[in-house]
């Protein structure tokens, strides 16, 4: 089995807005630009204060239990639904876990086996 992985890098504002222009001409001219697993922060700090080691166990979590709502999510790490909803719409919102909608349930899922971290020197 390939190991999929998930790319975080910790670039500044101008070069992530450089590369969302790129992507544009391209999709103007025509092109296909592929899907691109990447996540970026602005610093070290950035990426620092948005994964914490609750939001990386609850991708874990996610990842190996595959919970079939984020009611059952909570009850496995045993932490409030409501605080593990503030995390799943924030990781969701930076791209790290995907939810499905299926009646009145959110299904999370990490599509992903790893998380690769570059940082420029």
């Amino acid at each position: 089995m390939k190991v999929k992985k998930m790319h975080i890098g910790i670039r500044d504002f101008h070069a992530v807005l450089d590369d969302f222009a790129a992507a544009g001409e391209a999709l103007a001219r025509g092109e296909i630009v592929p899907r691109e697993d990447r996540v970026s922060f602005a610093s070290i700090e950035a990426f620092r204060k948005s994964i914490t080691p609750r939001r990386l166990e609850l991708l874990h979590m996610v990842k190996t239990a595959k919970p079939v709502s984020i009611n059952q999510l909570a009850g496995l790490l045993r932490r409030n639904i409501k605080n593990v909803a503030d995390d799943v719409s924030f990781l969701v919102q930076v791209g790290l876990l995907e939810t499905r909608e299926e009646g009145n349930r959110r299904i999370p899922r990490v599509e992903y086996d790893e998380i690769d971290l570059k940082l420029a020197v």
